[in-house]
This record gives structure tokens, C-alpha cells and sequence, in this order.
């Protein structure tokens, strides 16, 4: 028995377990809870829907993952070597940059809450591209599942608690009467306290067991690091074997979760203007709402395995697509709690299968000595335009009004829809067929938040 349990007791999982945490924890900061600051600060809703860019470091992060990958930092490195240093000083930033956005306020300082904001994805964003190398290269491969499990339930918890913990902490404090000079007040304790719980990933890193550096193979000199050639030799494979059609198995990847990206942003801004209180939110939206995604990202990992990628795929880009209608619904009718928890069952269990299957997807398109490369590629790619158009939401919702800007991102799914059924079939499945386990291994995790 205690040889069956010794994987579980194994420090890396619980040190995976905290950096999960310290990686989650500042998406929601910088994304819907930070929207949630600045529509109870009463900022314009087309300024809202800008910020959405301030998640472009996320998307953009490949572009200086080689830089992170070969460079020592002064000083730290000699003393934590290469990984833990990027991973301590990258959750150094973070916490700078939580400070700096307790300390601005929306209405007097917005550049400013905006600058810092920038800061902290940019910090958020190379610490993701660190802690994923310091577990890929610290823990062997037959112990990877169960490191990923850790991270993910890390990140989970990270979000509950910036997102609900948050909405909670600000709405306690805040009182009943909830006016403006107490809620900036609360918003700047509970980001005091974000920038705090930021030890958790600092003391992890400190803690965590130096990976084996990187070397040569005897007898041969360590190749130059050249920034060009580590970007352009995997799209050079991706072509080799896709041939022409990779443009559209490209624009595929690219705009699978677009409707998505562009609703996510006016959520929490939508839900305010309906009606519902912080507490609603935090318990249905941030909670629940979590659980449920939880649900959808398995169900999508179980339906893989059970009947192929290629019918998940399509099925996924159907119902990714059409759960914005809810949200339409949901704007029709009066701000009760039973329509909100409808709501957001259909759009978390939809969105995190249509994520699982795209995870899926881009697996499969990966090629032998390129696949670490070729993913972080694909993965930036899926969420750059979702990104780029999410910035003009608030002038959507101004022109239309809610119920049309959800039925209209329910209408952009139409041509991914169609990609999927004619581009969707990847190598790995027309090799091994429907209703095989290939790609299974990356289906089953859940996938992370974009």
C-alpha cells in the first residue's frame, strides 16, 4: 500500500500543488475580477472592453519563451540556478505589480491601474512559461499525469479565490450601503491580500528541487542560441506535413474559441448591469460555475477516448458557438439567481469541453522532436484573436445591447463549425481511427483559462 501511495507523498506533487496556485492566481486579476473593479467603479464600458488587451501577454508569451529558456539571470542564478530563478523573480513581479494595482484607483488613476495591470500579465505570463519547464524537466515522464493533476488543482483554487474570495472579501467589507469611497477601499485590501498570497508560489520555488541543467552530448559544443531559427524550424515542420491546407487548420486553432473570448469579457460587467450582487456572482459565476467547468473539460477528455477526436471536435465548435445564447436569455428576463446558475451551467460545461477538444486538436498536430515548440505555437495562437476582438466588446454592447452582442458571438462559431467538419480529422486519428485513445493523455486534463 504505502508503494502505491509513495507518487502522491512525492514533494514535487504538493510544491506542484502551490506553483498550480501561484499561477492561477493572478489571471482572474487582471481579467474578469479586474473588470468587476471597474464596473463597480463606474468606468465607461467601452474603457472596460480595452482592458481585454492587457491579456495579450498571455498569447504573446512564445515570442520571449526562448529567451527564459536560455538565459541565467544575474546573480539569482548562481544561487537557485536557471529555473527557480525565473520562477522566483517572475512571482517577485507579480506581487510588485498586485501592489501597484492596490494602490491606483480606477477613477483618479486608471493609466496608472492600467500600466500596473500590464506589468503583472507580463510577469504572469513568463512565470506560466517557467513553472511548465521546471516540471517538464525536474520529474520523469511516467510521473507527469499526476504532476499535472496537482497543477491543475492548484490553479483551481487560485481561481476561486481571486475570483469569488475576491468578489466575497470586497462585498463584506464594503458594508450594505457599498459606497464608492468603500468600495475602492475594499478593492485595494482585497488586491493587498492578492499580492500576499503570492508567497505560496515564492516559498514553492525556493523550496522546489533544482532540474538538471542542460548539456551537450559529449564531445559536441553547445549550439548558439539563435531567436529566429527557434521559431521558424517547427512552422517549417508544421508546413512539411500539412502541406497547403495548414493555413486553414491554422485559422481553425485560431478562431475555435473565439466566440468565447469575445462574450467573456463583458461577464461580469453584464451581470452587474442585470442586477446581481457581488455575492451572487461570486457564489454562482466563480464557485459553481468553476465545478461545472471542471465537469465539461472530463466529459470532453471521457468522449475523446470513447468516440474520437474528430466528432468531439465538431461537437465542441457546435456547442462552444450556441452557449452564448444563454447568455442572451439570460438577458431577456429579470435578475434572479435560478436564470443566472442556467446560464452559466450551459456556457462552463460547454466552453471547457470545446477547450479539451481543442487541446486535443493541437496535440495531434505536433511532430516528433518539435512538440514542446509547436504546442506553445498553437496554444498562443488559439487566443490571440479572441484577444485582439475582445477589446472592441464594450462598443459592441453600446451599438447593440446585450441580448444581440451574445447572439451575434454565438454567429461567429458558424465558420469554425465548418473548418472543424472539413479540416478537423488530424493525423494521429486517421491513423489510429475513431473511438481510439490517441491524443487521449492531453484530452483528459483539464484545460487551462485563456
Amino acid at each position: 500500500m504505502l508503494t502505491k501511495l509513495r507518487p502522491y507523498l512525492d514533494r514535487r506533487v504538493m510544491l506542484m500543488l502551490a506553483l498550480g496556485f501561484s499561477c492561477g492566481l493572478p489571471f482572474l486579476l487582471v481579467a474578469g475580477t479586474f473588470s468587476a473593479r471597474l464596473a463597480t467603479a463606474e468606468i465607461d464600458i467601452k474603457a472596460i472592453g480595452l482592458f481585454a488587451y492587457l491579456l495579450l501577454p498571455y498569447s504573446l508569451k512564445f515570442l520571449w519563451a526562448p529567451i527564459v529558456d536560455a538565459i541565467d539571470l544575474p546573480f539569482l542564478s548562481r544561487r537557485l540556478g536557471r529555473r527557480r530563478s525565473w520562477m522566483v523573480a517572475s512571482q517577485v513581479c507579480v506581487a510588485l505589480a498586485l501592489l501597484a494595482m492596490a494602490a491606483a484607483d480606477p477613477i483618479s488613476s486608471l493609466p496608472l491601474l492600467g500600466l500596473a495591470a500590464f506589468l503583472m500579465a507580463f510577469s504572469a505570463a513568463t512565470q506560466d512559461i517557467v513553472i511548465d519547464a521546471w516540471r517538464i524537466e525536474s520529474t520523469p515522464v511516467e510521473r507527469q499525469g499526476l504532476m499535472l493533476a496537482a497543477y491543475q488543482l492548484g490553479y483551481r483554487l487560485a481561481l476561486i479565490t481571486a475570483g469569488a474570495g475576491a468578489l466575497i472579501l470586497v462585498s463584506e467589507l464594503a458594508g450594505p450601503d457599498a459606497a464608492k469611497e468603500a468600495m475602492s477601499a475594499s478593492w485595494k485590501v482585497a488586491y493587498l491580500v492578492m499580492a500576499a498570497l503570492m508567497l505560496v508560489g515564492i516559498t514553492a520555488s525556493l523550496l522546489a528541487p533544482a532540474p538538471p541543467e542542460a548539456a551537450p552530448a559529449a564531445g559536441k559544443p553547445r549550439e548558439p542560441f539563435h531567436f529566429g531559427r527557434a521559431i521558424v524550424a517547427p512552422l517549417a515542420d508544421l508546413y512539411r506535413r500539412q502541406g497547403p491546407r495548414l493555413i486553414a487548420v491554422l485559422a481553425l486553432v485560431a478562431f475555435y474559441r473565439l466566440p468565447d473570448f469575445v462574450s467573456g469579457v463583458m461577464a461580469n460587467p453584464f451581470y452587474i448591469k442585470m442586477g446581481y450582487t457581488l455575492p451572487q456572482i461570486a457564489a454562482v459565476s466563480k464557485l459553481y460555475g468553476i465545478w461545472v467547468g471542471m465537469l465539461g473539460a472530463f466529459v470532453g477528455g471521457w468522449a475523446i477516448i470513447r468516440y474520437g477526436l474528430y466528432p468531439v471536435l465538431i461537437a465542441g465548435a457546435i456547442a462552444g458557438a450556441a452557449s452564448n445564447l444563454a447568455f442572451s436569455w439570460l438577458a431577456m428576463g429579470p435578475p434572479e439567481v435560478w436564470r443566472l446558475t442556467v446560464a452559466i451551467s450551459v456556457e462552463n460545461f460547454s466552453g471547457t469541453f470545446a477547450g479539451t477538444a481543442l487541446m486535443a486538436y493541437m496535440s495531434s498536430l505536433t511532430g516528433l522532436g518539435f512538440a514542446a515548440t509547436q504546442y506553445a505555437l498553437l496554444s498562443s495562437l488559439y487566443a490571440l484573436p479572441g484577444k485582439l476582438v475582445s477589446g472592441l466588446s464594450g462598443f459592441m454592447v453600446a451599438a447593440w445591447g446585450f441580448p444581440v452582442f451574445f447572439a451575434a458571438t454565438a454567429a461567429v462559431g458558424l465558420p469554425v463549425v465548418i473548418l472543424a467538419i472539413l479540416f478537423g480529422r488530424g493525423e494521429a486519428e486517421k491513423e489510429a481511427g475513431p473511438g481510439s485513445d490517441a491524443g487521449a493523455p492531453d484530452a483528459v486534463s483539464p484545460p487551462r483559462p485563456a
